[in-house]
């Protein structure tokens, strides 16, 4: 087994899973791209065992601390405990993130599952040369009837690995599936929809902020296929207002409002436009894409944040709802906070924390490796008379 010597300082010296190029003092055993590496420190000391990668910038990363190959008993090992953890912990086990990377012990591989269908990803190097074998051991326990690859991803290129998608095993539904969660109806399209169909990460998130909707004029920006509109739709709100870019998400946010039943307003625009034209809101939703994918991006996003927020400050009446998420692992909680603070600010609002809302139980958050945790948000209430 070929391997790498890490420098002092390293971030795997202190509890993290990944070995930067830059972190590397010396490479041995002339690795190939995809296979499993020894990672020692400068005193040949074994820190564990990881997938190599020479054209990633995260050069190696560590999914044992003990000497592991990547074969059957292996994932069928790890695949098992990422299921029995969300079972102990009362996920819903139709409807879920079955793996979720790093937080599983399974770099880059991600599974969501719509019923008896899996979407399967693997954004690691290593993981597409097994992504066959999961998909055989992801059948064999969950007793899925069809394992669906999204390896559409641009976040491949990073890795120097194709983009494709397509049926691995099983048989594809002719129809698109459909899901409830909330009481809401969804039609999910695993094989063409927008990222692995849902956003599965949200889904408690509209229970905790549909409640709220009751009685308000709801503007629910950056709305995808209507997650928060038609929640808050069901619990009563007195106007809905979806606000969505992408025409192949407003035809299925529209579809998804008349198969429930619930009236949306649907606007077809930027948000930032829509912000621009005015207008008085009791509860307004900001759940953008990710402002950044780099961290060298940061500074822009935090610009992104700031003005977002001055805006749909300005549009809230007295005492007001704001209900604000980025989903950027890059933006660190703080930073994500102090924005929002400076566009408060510019709007001139002052605005109390009601709560902060994180990731769901089913994408778990691995101390001492920052980026697994990435979904951060706030509810805000605007204060009256200040």
């Amino acid at each position: 087994m070929g391997g790498i010597i890490v420098r002092p300082r390293s971030r795997i010296l202190h509890g993290h899973d990944w070995v930067y190029s830059s972190e590397i003092l010396k490479t041995f055993g002339s690795p190939e791209d995809g296979s499993v590496v020894s990672i020692k420190d400068g005193r040949d000391q074994l820190l564990g065992v990881g997938i190599y990668n020479s054209k990633s910038q995260i050069v190696v990363r560590r999914f044992s601390r003990r000497r592991q190959d990547l074969d059957e008993d292996f994932f069928r090992r790890r695949i098992a405990q990422a299921l029995e953890y969300r079972i102990k912990a009362g996920c819903r086990t139709d409807l879920l993130r079955l793996v979720w990377s790093e937080s599983d012990g399974l770099p880059g591989v991600i599974v969501d599952r719509y019923g008896n269908i899996l979407v399967l990803q693997t954004l690691t190097k290593a993981m597409d040369l097994h992504r066959e074998l999961i998909a055989q051991v992801l059948v064999d326990l969950t007793g899925a009837a069809c394992v669906i690859e999204r390896n559409d991803a641009a976040v491949r290129a990073a890795e120097g690995l194709e983009l494709r998608s397509g049926v691995l095993t099983g048989q594809v539904p002719d129809q698109p599936v459909e899901v409830e969660t909330s009481g809401i109806k969804f039609l999910v399209d695993p094989l063409g929809g927008h990222k692995t169909g849902l956003y599965l990460d949200q889904m408690e998130s509209y229970d905790i902020v549909a409640p709220l909707a009751r009685g308000r004029r709801v503007l629910d920006c950056f709305s995808n296929q209507g997650g928060f509109a038609l929640a808050c739709a069901r619990q009563g709100a007195a106007s809905v207002a979806a606000v969505e870019s992408g025409a192949d998400s407003v035809a299925r946010l529209r579809e998804n409002a008349t198969r429930n039943g619930l009236e949306i307003e649907v606007k077809h625009a930027d948000v930032f436009d829509v912000l621009n034209r005015g207008g008085e809101y009791d509860l307004i939703i900001l759940d953008p894409p990710s402002f950044t994918k780099t961290r060298a991006k940061v500074n822009e996003a935090l610009r992104g944040y700031r003005d977002l927020h001055a805006r749909a400050a300005r549009l809230l009446s007295k005492g007001g709802l704001l209900v604000s998420f980025s989903c950027s692992h890059h933006v660190a909680a703080h930073e994500f906070e102090e924005a929002i603070s400076e566009g408060l600010q510019d709007a001139r609002r002052n605005m109390r924390l009601l709560r902060r809302i994180g990731q769901p139980l089913d994408h778990p958050v691995i101390l001492g490796i920052p980026e697994t945790e990435y979904l951060k948000g706030l509810v805000l209430e605007a204060m009256p008379g200040r």
